[in-house]
């Protein structure tokens, strides 16, 4: 994986082992990915490295605050994050009305992943993702003011997700 920036560079970046640093809040923090524009970033506890699967906490202008409570799911959360945002023409998004909620809920279904938070605002979150058939969404905010987010793998995937949630959609 670390090979394929794709995965792994292209919003938010893995951070090459070279790269790697301490952060010294909470004692400590191993910071293994950056926002690309610098504005958060995601780390490890020291205090909780020695774990078999740890917890990772993001930092961002409101602090260090818990991400999601297993390195393993962040790494879920990484590849579908990066597949997500670099998919150029099969991306898009927009700001999702309420009354089209039962909709989403309805053809897609939701993925397994924790809620987590979105980093650039407690406004943002809780982060949610949703799938079916060759395409990806993340919902980004709560129900009366929420973003998506969407991926299609095929070309027709994205007029699919239009039709399927149909508004003014950024793309």
């Amino acid at each position: 994986m670390g090979r394929r920036d794709d995965l792994i560079r292209q919003q938010d970046p893995l951070v090459p082992p070279s790269g790697l640093y301490v952060d010294d809040a909470l004692g400590g923090v191993l910071v293994f990915r950056r926002e690309n524009q610098d504005c958060a970033s995601w780390g490890i506890p020291l205090a909780r490295i020695e774990q078999d699967d740890p917890p990772v906490v993001v930092e961002s202008h409101q602090g260090w605050v818990p991400f999601l409570d297993r390195m393993s799911l962040v790494w879920v959360e990484l590849v579908l994050s990066e597949s997500l945002f670099g998919a150029g023409s099969l991306y898009d998004a927009w700001e999702l009305p309420d009354a089209l909620v039962p909709r989403l809920q309805a053809r897609y279904f939701r993925v397994d992943l924790p809620y987590h938070p979105m980093w650039a605002s407690a406004d943002g979150s809780p982060v949610r993702w949703y799938a079916a058939g060759g395409r990806l969404l993340r919902r980004d905010g709560p129900q009366d003011h929420c973003w998506i987010h969407a991926r299609g793998h095929t070309p027709a995937d994205p007029e699919t997700i239009r039709a399927d949630l149909p508004g003014r959609w950024v793309g």
